[in-house]
């Protein structure tokens, strides 16, 4: 048996606030020293609370190496030699500012570590500058001890969590010190991953606002091609595009949930930000990652089992009673990759078509659907448009009302909760969430999607503020704007496609634009086929009943004209 290493194991524990114990002291001169007997040329710092005498915290005993970027691996492999070992859970340092965990022993108490290791010109300078701030200034470190203490008042919390809600604060004092990061400002340019609908009405926003656009997306005439400066034309899971077309970007987003995970960890490199990031991506793409996470931060989903196989169906129907829906856990969208269950004589037809494993969920008696938007800033400050109540067909949205009279006290569970899982995933641009309303006024979890939203439609001219000039605030760190409605309501009606594939060419548009205040946005998309999402109507009104009156006579006047042939076909007769 090989010798005994001197750092032990780490045990990732939910969020607690404990009395500063002193001894943490001695636990970071013990680790000082161990990295001393090796590399004389590094200096470990201690941060974080442990490092103020007299601040409660989690007890975690923070540490930080400053190194070249070069460095960084020999410095890891120094430490996991050490017995320290990569950092665990959902959302980890990337490997260019990474953070190596361990544990030490001291007077009978294992005392968890956390080492940071950073690139010079990096955050070191303001981490120490950020303790010392602490350990001169009592007023400061009582208000920093009273958010922690406000933090986990309830109790215990997830570690994530914890962290993410001291942002706001956390932030303020680094810009007081001087080390708030500047905004980016135009005309810097944006790289949007995904070129659909969504990213174009992102491109349109940013335009407005002086930034240039850069757009990856396996199309070339992608709908947001046509507003970009630059157009990488790539799958979403090509690296090496995404780093040709982030080279030329000051921050990076995304549009849809679908592009590949490891493309936007790669893009994680701390040369400029990705945002919302990788976490929110990598909860949002896989349904049983999403609804652990809902549940682990105090929201509700339906009740679910993940299961393998037409056996395990069986089984878990036995438990949750049908109907179920079953779902693919990644991918499918707008009720694609998904499936109904009656009843056990549904599963020959469900083998193999949604893939496995998947995502088996009761199906839920509600009495709305709605959905609630978030922003949360850089500096954590987060704003919520009012909630939408949307009607589906077919797993489809086809319409979308504001306000949704749901209740104040709705609104505002709604909001509460949107807000607390944008804070629970540290995301950074917008995040909306699905949600049901149940008969007794309670909200189920249905889906979650980093990113600006088909039921957030009606805010570019519903809203002071639109959902896509608000994701650009917040990613690049300028003030989020007013989410105050610009009229007494609002609603969005999605045109959709019908028919076999064709050229597209929408008909009807001087009789939809007669109609009053009511606003045509088309994607411009080259192909109609059934149930494409080819545009959206918006209008708004005095009330819900009007506005929505006046988007559905609008959008009843858009048709597609027919195939070429047909058309021929049909003047012939």
């Amino acid at each position: 048996m090989g010798a005994t290493k001197p750092i032990g194991l780490y045990e990732r524990l939910s969020a607690e606030v404990h009395e500063w114990d002193p001894r943490t002291i001695e636990v970071a001169a013990r680790v000082a020293e161990l990295v001393r007997e090796r590399r004389p040329d590094l200096t470990v710092e201690h941060i974080g609370s442990t490092a103020v005498p007299g601040l409660p915290g989690k007890g975690i005993v923070d540490l930080s190496i400053e190194t070249t970027p070069e460095g960084i691996p020999g410095v890891v492999a120094m430490l996991y030699d050490l017995g320290f070992g990569p950092q665990p859970g959902p959302d980890p340092w990337p490997p260019t500012r990474p953070m190596p965990v361990g544990s030490l022993e001291l007077g009978g108490t294992l005392y968890r570590i956390h080492l940071h290791v950073q690139p010079r010109g990096g955050d070191f300078p303001r981490d120490i500058a950020f303790r010392d701030a602490l350990r001169n200034d009592p007023e400061l470190r009582s208000q920093y001890e009273g958010l922690k203490r406000g933090i986990t008042s309830g109790g215990a919390v997830e570690g994530l969590r914890y962290t993410h809600s001291k942002t706001r604060w956390i932030l303020d004092v680094y810009r007081k010190l001087g080390y708030a990061p500047p905004p980016i400002a135009p005309p810097a340019t944006i790289g949007i991953l995904g070129g659909g609908q969504l990213g174009r009405m992102l491109a349109l926003a940013g335009r407005e606002l002086g930034y240039r656009i850069a757009v990856l997306d396996p199309d070339p005439h992608a709908p947001a091609t046509a507003m970009a400066d630059v157009v990488e034309v790539a799958a979403y899971d090509d690296v090496a595009a995404a780093h040709r077309l982030a080279a030329q970007c000051s921050v990076i987003t995304y549009e849809l949930e679908h592009v590949g995970q490891g493309v936007v960890i790669a893009l994680d490199d701390r040369h400029r930000p990705i945002r919302p990031g990788p976490y929110p991506l990598k909860l949002t793409a896989d349904r049983l990652a999403e609804r652990r996470f809902v549940e682990a931060n105090e929201g509700r989903v339906a009740a679910w089992r993940e299961v393998t196989s037409p056996a395990e169906i069986l089984r878990a129907a036995a438990e949750l009673g049908y109907p179920l829906r079953l779902k693919a856990v990644r991918g499918g969208y707008d009720g694609r990759s998904q499936a109904q269950l009656e009843g056990t004589e549904a599963l020959a037809e469900v083998d193999g078509r949604i893939g496995w494993p998947a995502l088996l969920e009761r199906e839920m008696a509600f009495e709305a659907e709605l959905s609630v938007i978030v922003t949360r800033n850089v500096d954590g400050v987060s704003r919520t448009f009012p909630v939408a109540r949307n009607r589906h067909d077919r797993g489809i949205l086809v319409e979308t009302t504001v306000p949704a009279e749901v209740g104040r006290t709705v609104e505002e569970a709604a909001a509460n909760l949107a807000e607390s899982l944008a804070t629970s995933m540290g995301l950074v641009g917008t995040l909306t969430l699905e949600l049901f309303l149940m008969p007794d006024g309670s909200l189920v979890v249905n889906e979650l999607a980093p990113r600006v939203h088909n039921s957030g439609h009606w805010s570019i001219e519903g809203a002071v503020t639109s959902q896509f000039e608000q994701h650009l605030r917040a990613i690049c760190g300028l003030p989020l704007g007013s989410v105050a409605m610009r009229a007494p309501a609002a609603a969005m009606v999605n045109l959709l496609g019908e028919g076999a594939p064709r050229p597209a060419h929408p008909t009807g548009i001087y009789e939809a634009l007669e109609v009053p205040d009511a606003h045509l946005h088309l994607y411009d998309k080259a192909t109609v086929f059934e149930r494409r999402k080819m545009g959206h109507v918006t209008a708004l009104g005095g009330s819900v009943e009007e506005a929505l009156a006046r988007a559905r006579e609008a959008a009843a006047h858009i048709g597609w004209a027919p195939a070429p042939a047909a058309a021929a076909a049909t003047t012939d007769a």
